[in-house]
């Protein structure tokens, strides 16, 4: 499994990285054919409260699966996104 990072407008430190390495790499039990993971890290302007935003495209055999989440951390949105993936990740294996 491969993992590309990106920060916009920041630099991310290493304790963050290591927890969405983390977070994403529990989704390798519900599908061992995952080939990569595009992580973006975001701080949008719009809502001042939950501005963190955390973009994931997760690269499968014959698909690809994208979910973006906005909270008031990186920490939160990174679950929110690692639950929306895992769900995605299941309804693509029924296929």
């Amino acid at each position: 499994m491969n993992m590309k990072m990106q920060s916009v407008g920041f630099k991310a430190d290493k304790k963050l990285e290591a927890f969405i390495n983390q977070k994403l790499s529990k989704l390798n039990k519900f599908d061992s054919n995952i080939c990569d993971y595009n992580v973006i890290l975001n701080i949008e302007n719009s809502d001042p409260k939950a501005n963190k935003v955390v973009e994931v495209k997760v690269n499968v055999p014959g698909n690809e699966l994208f979910a973006r989440k906005q909270s008031n951390s990186f920490e939160a949105a990174a679950e929110l996104v690692a639950d929306a993936l895992r769900i995605q990740i299941l309804k693509n294996k029924e296929k």
